[in-house]
């Protein structure tokens, strides 16, 4: 593997650790210093605290080419980036002509006056090099110290942003090896957990290259499993290791990512515009969640119908003409029941296909037959309507958040043709 630099990234302020301040600079940081091939190997965040800050600065640099400082830069009494950095490199702080005249043009422009908390702005270590904000008061700065490059930087994300690609990241990427190899595939994936997946890969593929690197970011619903190149040699076998990873995956593979990943719903609806169909949705336990995510998405109207949310028994009775005899002597949540949802909701709607759940989300309501977790889902046309029990004990939020991902993805395998078992059905049917 190509030796990289070591950047590091050290983000500094109370309303970080309190959580009163959400933390998106890492990522904007992160994100630019991929489109260079290189990674942040470590994140630290420290409160308003100078003698913390001293001891971070000094230990991080005697380990990093480059160490990134977010935060601190302010005109208030614990904005102590600039003090830190002076006690850590033993240099006094001194009015600095160039950050002076930039505070000056950035309250002139505002019809500001100049005062002294302004101008604690410009007290930096001696010897730094400015870093221009054109959206802000406070100065970045360069400074060196054991052999590590530090830029200090403000923490308003706009701020930050202009400094970050007009001033850093050139200078970074004049520092980056010239055999630097890092290249990047998202694979979106929904069934797979990533322990399952891992053991699956280390199962059926045991000859995975070193040099392909392979993670994982679970999310609900969808997991997204990542193949990072480093090498040249692994660049020329991506393409080979991409066919079989898919292979493995088969219909749990949703797509490609290019840009921001699309939700479920997306790839569901564009294969019902696809196939010029109508969908409808008659719903109990999810409670119109599953229409919800359809009709989230612009132009869904070309695709979706109707949506039915039957809670009560009564209910898909009156508005999916469920035959009273079958709640009572299957239940609601019972395959007859579930069926005949999904035709009520075919016949009344006259759309094409029909996704019908009903099951229950918890906490109460189980029994020792249908314990909390158990749901059926149906799906399909009038004429080829399929049916599937689960049991999926989750707490309520995400018992209903994945039934709904579960239809979804049911009618987007039916779409796709598919006569693949999902993993959801083995391990968790019933």
């Amino acid at each position: 593997m190509n030796k990289t630099l070591n950047i590091q990234l050290l983000l500094t302020g109370d309303e970080l650790m309190s959580g009163d301040i959400l933390d998106s600079n890492s990522a904007m940081i992160a994100q630019e210093l991929k489109n260079l091939g290189l990674e942040l190997t470590k994140k630290t965040t420290v409160g308003d605290n100078l003698e913390l800050l001293t001891a971070e600065i000094n230990a991080i640099s005697q380990q990093a080419d480059i160490l990134i400082i977010n935060g601190g830069l302010g005109p208030t009494i614990d904005d102590l980036t600039a003090l830190a950095l002076g006690k850590a490199t033993s240099q006094a702080l001194e009015q600095h002509p160039q950050a002076v005249e930039q505070i000056k043009a950035w309250c002139e422009k505002r019809n500001s006056p100049l005062n002294e908390p302004n101008l604690k702005q410009a007290y930096l270590p001696k010897g730094c090099t400015i870093i221009p904000n054109k959206n802000g008061s406070a100065p970045g700065f360069i400074v060196s110290h054991q052999q590590c490059d530090i830029y200090c930087t403000p923490g308003v994300p706009h701020e930050l942003k202009s400094m970050l690609l007009e001033h850093m990241i050139p200078a970074i990427a004049k520092l980056v090896p010239s055999n630097t190899v890092s290249d990047t595939i998202r694979l979106q994936v929904f069934g797979l957990g990533e322990s399952s997946l891992q053991k699956t890969i280390n199962e059926q593929l045991p000859d995975w290259p070193d040099d392909i690197e392979i993670g994982f970011r679970a999310g609900i619903p969808l997991l997204e499993v990542k193949l990072t190149c480093r090498s040249k040699q692994a660049l020329q076998q991506k393409e080979l290791w991409l066919v079989k990873l898919k292979s493995l995956l088969g219909d749990h593979y949703i797509e490609t990512v290019q840009g921001s990943p699309k939700a479920l719903a997306e790839h569901t609806l564009f294969l019902l515009q696809q196939s010029n169909y109508q969908i409808s949705c008659a719903e109990s336990c999810t409670g119109g969640l599953i229409a919800s995510l359809l009709t989230n998405i612009s132009g869904s109207s070309k695709s979706f119908e109707a949506g039915y949310v039957t809670y009560s028994n009564a209910m898909k009775i009156d508005m999916l003409s469920v035959k009273p005899e079958l709640i009572e002597q299957h239940g609601a949540v019972s395959q007859q029941v579930v069926l005949a949802m999904a035709k009520g909701a075919l016949v009344r709607s006259k759309s094409d296909l029909a996704i019908a759940v009903s099951g229950i989300a918890g906490p109460d309501g189980g029994s020792e037959e249908k314990p909390v977790g158990t749901v059926w889902i149906a799906w399909g046309s009038k004429e080829h309507l399929q049916s599937q029990c689960l049991l999926l004990p989750l707490s309520r939020k995400y018992f209903q958040q994945y039934v709904a991902h579960i239809a979804l993805d049911l009618i987007r395998r039916r779409l796709l043709n598919s006569t693949e078992t999902p993993n959801y059905v083995i391990e968790r049917g019933v």
